[in-house]
């Protein structure tokens, strides 16, 4: 007889650009290490930011904003994003780019607005009435069709629960019968159901019949202790954009609650003003009360040189709100004309009033040595084999072209390799993977060379 260990088929993480990065990489005493967390380099941009994520944590970073300056390619969105997971990870991050802003269904502000509430998040303490128990009994009460006829329908269910302390008979609604029926809820299962939402969940088959022959595999779980009603502490993670969309068309209350049961399928219309302040009352209500938590989240806005005016001057307001992310701005741009104005210029495109308001953190162009560093990184994340020849051609590349052209090269590498029934990248496959993909400099000189042929 052959007995096999079964393997588990779940689903392995997708590797994303930033995958590699797990945290700024900081020794205790605040300065960066060379190489750490997926980081390479930047040794004093890393260390800046995690200046940042302590005023975060010791509530100072309110009315600011960060912006990171440098070439493409030198991590500007890979420090925000570290920044986002050295505060946390039920931390909400929002990345947006600047043209996002631009629609045709919504404002400009309103897209800022949304973002702006995405990334701000709300921990919801909740306490629960809750019934828990084996089922004894269940025992549906008919009654005469009001609307005539020989059918009946159900009046009420009488539910049978006990616990290692007692029992009890419940007398309860027609609709919590048919949540009965949906979980297959049968005499001797374990159940909890919840007071005030009459939500029904079965947990499992009391021990009790564990030793009854059952073709089916069962999971069999302890009768539970204490009382049959319990108090239960439930906690919730939503953003205020979550609350803005589930209460876009009112059903009911304005308690935390009623907001959650309220959810709906996203609208492409926009919220109002009236709404969100209607909401931010009642969330600062609920914090003041100790039932809710604030938890200020990370608003990366890449390309920040394409907002127009209009876009920085609400910028300007929306950081000076209670309620308030932290701001995290990313630019490529030197001195530019900002959007919107005709002739007024500005560093980084950026109006000179916002840019008083920000941190400025610098990323610098990195050295073929750390190139090479970032590639065996991402390699190792890809499941990739690079040969050390290879590795050196790609890191030239990434020298002459770009960082974002040398990475992109390994996956077309790597099936080359494949065809050729290799498991290592070799040189000649970067080389060939080159000449099929070109990198930004080499199209354009192939534009300049050809430009006739091209329509203006």
């Amino acid at each position: 007889m052959q007995i096999q260990e079964v393997r588990n088929n779940a689903r392995e993480q997708r590797v994303a650009t930033h995958s590699h990065i797990r945290g700024l990489g900081l020794k205790p005493d605040g300065t960066a290490e060379p190489i750490a967390t997926g980081f390479v380099g930047q040794e004093n941009a890393r260390e800046a930011a995690g200046y940042i994520v302590d005023l975060v944590k010791a509530k100072k970073m309110a009315g600011r904003a960060v912006l990171l300056t440098g070439a493409p390619g030198t991590g500007k969105t890979a420090i925000a994003y570290a920044v986002s997971q050295e505060l946390g990870p039920k931390v909400p991050f929002c990345p947006m780019v600047g043209s996002e802003v631009y629609s045709t269904e919504i404002k400009k502000t309103e897209v800022l607005m949304e973002n702006f509430r995405r990334a701000i998040g709300l921990r919801i303490k909740e306490t629960k009435e809750v019934y828990e128990g084996e089922v004894t009994e269940i025992s549906p009460e008919e009654a005469e069709n009001p609307l005539g006829g020989y059918s009946k329908t159900i009046s009420h269910v009488i539910v049978g629960l006990k616990t290692a302390k007692g029992t009890k008979q419940l007398r309860m609604d027609p609709s919590i019968y048919e949540s009965l029926l949906k979980e297959k809820v049968a005499v001797g299962d374990v159940i909890y159901i919840e007071s005030n939402t009459g939500a029904v969940k079965r947990v499992g088959r009391s021990d009790a019949y564990a030793t009854e022959y059952d073709l089916e595999a069962d999971e069999y779980v302890p009768v539970p202790k204490g009382d049959v009603l319990k108090k239960r502490e439930v906690v919730q993670d939503v953003t205020l954009h979550d609350l803005d969309v589930s209460n876009a068309k009112p059903q009911g209350g304005h308690d935390i609650i009623s907001m959650m049961g309220q959810l709906m399928k996203p609208r492409k219309t926009e919220i109002t003003d009236k709404l969100r302040q209607e909401i931010n009352k009642v969330v600062t209500k609920y914090i003041e009360q100790g039932t809710a938590e604030l938890i200020p989240g990370v608003l990366f806005i890449d390309e920040v040189h394409m907002l127009d005016i209009e876009c920085f001057t609400y910028l300007n307001r929306a950081l000076e709100s209670n309620l308030s992310p932290i701001v995290i701005l990313a630019t490529n741009r030197g001195l530019c004309t900002i959007r919107g104005t005709e002739d007024i210029q500005a560093p980084h495109g950026i109006p000179v009033d916002l840019l008083d308001r920000l941190l400025i953190i610098r990323t610098m162009p990195y050295t073929r040595d750390e190139i090479s560093v970032i590639l065996e990184i991402r390699a190792k994340v890809e499941n990739l084999k690079l040969a050390a020849d290879a590795l050196e051609c790609v890191s030239g590349k990434g020298i002459n072209s770009s960082l974002r052209y040398a990475m992109q090269l390994l996956t077309p590498a790597s099936i080359l390799a494949r065809l050729q029934n290799r498991d290592e990248i070799q040189l000649q496959d970067i080389e060939e993977a080159g000449s099929l993909f070109f990198d930004a400099k080499t199209s354009a000189q192939v534009v300049a060379q050809n430009e006739s042929q091209f329509l203006h």
